[in-house]
């Protein structure tokens, strides 16, 4: 009987790595484990003619990615309250949203994004702000930009802003470069080239090829 438990013990023993990966694996299924997992914050942007959500990249995983989406909150009031808030303004609002995966907004993403959950705030939501709607939910209607980024490329003597509605949203091209939204007066009909300056756009030139009407969002600390 002895040797008999010994044998079943030494059996469990050599079972017990593979019943331990079969294991993580199947957690690692259902909590959608992967690198770009992450709470991916994003300045909310728009009015009644189109809302957006644009993620505050960086340049190491899991927010190595520039995306802009235009979205809709799922409850028609919120909806409307919002883009009436927004509307005619260059205003800082921002998303901190539920986590999940931010390659599931890539295209031909075998599990596409539908829609998530987020904290509507007044302001960063990590610097202060306020947040004015908790847990709604928002619909994503269209991935407008979904652009990986390499943190060891040198930005191009030339700074690139593409048009999304009346709003202008820089192109991040390089390291080291500054994330940057802009309202229009009017929107522009195609992407918007500008040199940069000490290697930041320059914004006088900007302003000289388009109608500026305001900042919604500039920042490169997350972008060094």
């Amino acid at each position: 009987m002895p040797t008999t438990r010994r044998r079943i013990a030494a059996l469990l023993l050599l079972a017990l790595p593979a019943v331990v990966a079969h294991a993580q694996a199947h957690a690692d299924t259902n909590t959608g484990a992967d690198a770009s997992m992450g709470v991916h914050g994003m300045v909310l942007f728009g009015g009644r003619a189109g809302l957006y959500a644009s993620h505050l990249p960086m340049f190491h995983a899991p927010h190595a990615v520039q995306a802009v989406l235009r979205v809709h909150f799922a409850d028609p009031r919120l909806d409307a309250a919002v883009r009436a808030r927004l509307d005619g303004k260059a205003a800082l609002w921002t998303l901190d949203p539920e986590r999940f995966a931010l390659d599931r907004l890539a295209p031909g993403a075998a599990r596409p994004l539908a829609a998530f959950r987020a904290n509507v705030v007044q302001g960063h939501f990590e610097q202060g702000g306020a947040v004015r709607y908790r847990a709604a939910g928002l619909v994503v209607d269209a991935v407008l930009v979904y652009r990986p980024l390499a943190g060891d490329a040198p930005p191009p003597a030339d700074a690139t802003y593409l048009p999304i509605g009346r709003f202008l949203v820089k192109r991040i091209d390089g390291r080291p470069d500054v994330d940057h939204i802009v309202r229009l007066r009017r929107p522009a009909s195609a992407p918007v080239v500008v040199a940069r300056s000490g290697g930041l756009p320059d914004v006088a030139a900007l302003a000289r090829r388009v109608p500026l009407d305001g900042t919604v969002y500039e920042s490169g600390e997350d972008l060094q």
